[in-house]
């Protein structure tokens, strides 16, 4: 299917597909089996410039949005979405740096996040405080120019390898949601350290830790745009980031689909290839036709998404505001509907379709060293962070309901 990618966007694709064939399918399994964080793919996916492709080109990035950012995390992820991980767990974070900070906040942290000098990190979950957020206890109290934080937060991607981070803290924790803010803050800045290396099904290349924060002091400049704006920070920046989730879903799909063609068409039982087998036909055709359609899903709304985002960035960069307070005069509307819709039905095809693949690759797909049985274990993680598709489908019901409501008023 011709997508009538830009020149671009085009390069982006063949160089994560061409970094995911060379460099990272065979050391996947090494990585999967050891854990270790895998550098050596990292400085070739900054060599590539795909670390900043959704960063402006003021700061060094390649002018891109969410469109390019989902083609890097599904080309990458064709080979390896734990892999594939360390460009989108920093992409997490640098995307409320981008759309929430202060030009000299931007300055100051977009350019090595672009360069991928520096990895990025998000934390917003707490042993409490999955799904709902509003029950974060982590805190932070004002003393003077500083913020002090106390608190822990868990289950966060790219941790301890990652040199920036944006931490949700309470201000105050009688107002609950209008008590949590956002704020950056450093690795190495102390009372800042790791806990717990979480032990994990898939995406085992990239490191998951717990962050503990004792009387760790940050600067007052680290708030990250209001006190009390936190919740909306954390909304608004998964409008734009589950799109990279479904990137990497559908990498992940497309991945395993590829490897199961190339062995269906091979294997042979009772004297012919299982591919001619109609019942493992008609399984292929269901995979090709999921993954298409999420394909054609994502790729439209990003590119709706990156149109209606584009002059606010550039009216932003320009003026040296706030990226969000130009969304807002724009009328910048949010995507919290389409972007979920994209989340759930990329994330649904891809733990289907892999599912799919070690069924129809039979005994060999079960085994360690045939790599369809870690699409599958990868595959989960997608249907379940940055929201898992249960509050994704009451996010999508909930906007549906309120549009339907507003038609009915014209």
């Amino acid at each position: 299917m011709d997508y009538e990618l830009t020149e671009t966007q085009q390069m982006i694709v063949d160089l994560a597909r061409r970094i995911a064939e060379e460099k990272i399918k065979p050391v996947r399994a090494h990585y999967d089996e050891s854990e270790e964080f895998p550098w050596p793919v990292v400085d070739e996916i900054r060599k590539a410039d795909l670390f900043g492709v959704y960063i402006p080109e003021h700061y060094g990035g390649l002018g891109g949005g969410n469109l390019e950012q989902a083609l890097v995390a599904e080309g990458l992820s064709h080979a390896c979405a734990g892999i594939a991980l360390c460009a989108a767990a920093s992409g997490l974070c640098g995307l409320p740096i981008l759309l929430f900070s202060t030009a000299q906040q931007r300055q100051r942290y977009m350019p090595d996040l672009a360069a991928g000098k520096r990895l990025g990190a998000f934390s917003l979950t707490e042993p409490e405080a999955g799904s709902d957020a509003t029950s974060i206890r982590c805190s932070a109290r004002l003393d003077g120019d500083s913020y002090v934080l106390n608190g822990v937060k868990n289950f966060c991607s790219g941790a301890e390898v990652a040199d920036v981070y944006v931490i949700f803290a309470t201000v105050n924790p009688a107002r609950g949601a209008r008590g949590v803010t956002a704020f950056i803050v450093e690795k190495g800045t102390p009372g800042f350290s790791f806990g717990k290396k979480e032990v994990k099904l898939g995406i085992r290349s990239n490191p998951t830790y717990e962050l503990h924060f004792k009387d760790c002091r940050i600067p007052k400049a680290n708030l990250l745009y209001k006190e009390g704006y936190g919740l909306h920070v954390a909304q608004v920046t998964f409008d734009n980031s589950r799109t990279g989730v479904a990137g990497q879903a559908l990498g992940i799909a497309q991945g395993a689909l590829d490897e199961t063609l190339a062995y269906t068409r091979v294997r042979k039982q009772f004297g012919q290839t299982i591919a001619s087998f109609q019942a493992i036909g008609h399984m292929l055709a269901d995979c090709g036709t999921a993954v298409e359609a999420a394909r054609a899903l994502l790729y439209s709304t990003t590119r709706a998404m990156d149109k209606a985002l584009k002059p606010a960035v550039d009216k932003a960069v320009a003026d040296g505001t706030v990226i969000f307070d130009e969304m807002r005069a724009l009328d910048v509307r949010r995507w919290t509907k389409e972007s979920a819709m994209c989340k759930v039905f990329c994330s649904d095809v891809a733990m289907r379709v892999t599912t799919d693949c070690v069924q129809m690759c039979g005994g060999i797909g079960y085994m360690r060293d045939f790599p369809v049985e870690k699409y599958m274990r990868d595959a989960k993680i997608t249907q379940i962070y940055e929201g898992t598709n249960q509050i994704q489908r009451n996010e999508i019901a909930m906007m549906m309901v309120k549009e339907a409501a507003s038609k009915a008023k014209m």
